[in-house]
């Protein structure tokens, strides 16, 4: 297993040859990869729950944690305008819809009607009503939102923690119960290869790189500003940090690429944790930085947000004021937080920022419908590495961020860890 992310390169490789040489075959595969999917979802909820659960309850500052959480959501706002910034100025410069020239009066918004029947569950006010669970068992049987776990998990630990040595009991067996849960991810991690080779092949065979045609000059300017944002962006705050981005992105490749496999950052979430943890971040800050970043810290969506946008309007021939501009911005801003990372919720995240313009039809998204499965590993990927980013900046912040730790990982001179998960090992092989 020591060159696991080989076996998850060679997988999606061979679900993208299978996709094109047999796409009939191919789109029978769905269901692998969504069931792979599904197993990871399964385990996410408890296993961060757990996670924030010890964070909290071993900490003896209570002060700490709120302390932690500011400074996490200030990096969070500071790079997701950042990441914003990034797709305007890409999407104005390039102008990849500037060609198109559609007629509004042609466009079919069936094919988008039940993205847009979402898009309204995601105002600013049923954001906040959806933080609160109805239930406690609600969390995590409802729609998987993990604020929501977050929410319990702090309750549950600061609870915990004003109780003192009584609790030491409970705080015991939900250490046992963690190891249990994070033994089960190793397991089921074993089947990454399977998961991401069969996601793959349907997506190739399902939409066809070949069908791509035109709108691969915004597939190109998407990828293109999710890279300048993560080498230029990320990059600057890694220097300022002390570490190389390029260094870390070798040090969890394992997971990017089963994020490109799979096109949910989801599935990388737990074995994320577990290598920043291993590069010298305390189990506290990356128990609440890593979940609360995958609903706050969504830096490759908030690039397709306003790029996607953009592009509708240009290809539109619709030209929008600077205040217009901005008002998408602002809102992007807002809709993306929550979003999850499986396939398909940037798009309804844009339906809604799209909707506050009204000279830009909603139905103008069917222009992009069939590229934005491709697209969706960029924003995944994208969004695994600023919360990998972010968790090292928010620690160094702390001071418990060991360097010398974090310098040996990513130099490739690791200490001895634990096998229990496939991916870990793998990404630390020099």
């Amino acid at each position: 297993m020591s060159r696991f992310y080989l076996w998850v390169l060679a997988a999606i490789f061979a679900g993208g040859l299978l996709g094109h040489f047999s796409p009939g075959f191919a789109v029978k595969l769905q269901p692998v990869g969504e069931a792979f999917i599904a197993l990871i979802k399964m385990l996410i909820a408890p296993v961060i729950f757990l996670t924030v659960v010890l964070g909290v309850a071993n900490v003896a500052d209570i002060k700490k944690v709120g302390r932690v959480g500011g400074k996490a959501l200030l990096y969070f706002e500071l790079i997701s305008t950042l990441a914003l910034m990034v797709g305007l100025v890409v999407v104005k410069v390039l102008r990849p819809g500037g060609a198109f020239h559609v007629d509004p009066r042609t466009l079919d918004g069936s094919s988008v009607a039940r993205y847009t029947q979402q898009a309204h569950d995601t105002s600013a006010v049923s954001f906040i009503l959806h933080i609160v669970p109805k239930t406690f068992v609600d969390a995590f049987t409802g729609n998987g939102d993990l604020l929501q776990v977050l929410l319990l998990a702090l309750l549950f630990g600061f609870s915990l923690s004003k109780l003192g040595e009584s609790a030491r009991p409970v705080v015991q067996f939900c250490d046992v119960l963690s190891k249990v849960f994070f033994s089960m991810i190793g397991t089921v991690m074993k089947l990454a290869p399977i998961g991401a080779g069969a996601s793959m092949a349907f997506t190739i065979g399902a939409y066809g790189v070949s069908s791509l045609g035109p709108l691969l000059k915004l597939m190109g300017s998407f990828y293109l500003a999710c890279g300048m944002f993560v080498l230029g962006g990320l990059g600057l705050v890694a220097r300022l940090t002390g570490f190389s981005i390029l260094r870390f992105l070798r040090y969890i490749r394992a997971e990017l690429f089963l994020v490109l496999g799979t096109s949910s950052s989801e599935s990388a979430l737990v074995p994320l944790m577990q290598k920043l943890e291993a590069l010298g971040c305390s189990k506290s800050v990356v128990g609440l930085v890593v979940p609360s970043g995958y609903s706050f810290n969504l830096d490759g969506t908030n690039i397709y947000l306003t790029m996607a946008a953009l592009f509708v309007a240009q290809a539109l021939d619709i030209d929008l004021t600077t205040t217009q501009e901005l008002t998408l911005l602002a809102v992007a801003m807002l809709t993306s937080k929550g979003a999850s990372g499986v396939t398909g919720a940037g798009f309804i995240t844009l339906a809604a920022t799209l909707a506050v313009v009204p000279s830009v039809p909603v139905a103008g998204l069917s222009l992009i419908l069939g590229i934005d499965r491709f697209m969706s590993e960029a924003r995944a990927i994208t969004n695994v590495i600023g919360n990998g980013v972010a968790s090292i900046v928010v620690a160094r912040w702390e001071n418990e961020l060991d360097r010398d730790k974090l310098d040996a990982e990513l130099r490739g001179d690791p200490k001895p860890l634990l096998d229990a998960d496939p991916l870990t090992d793998g990404g630390q092989a020099s």
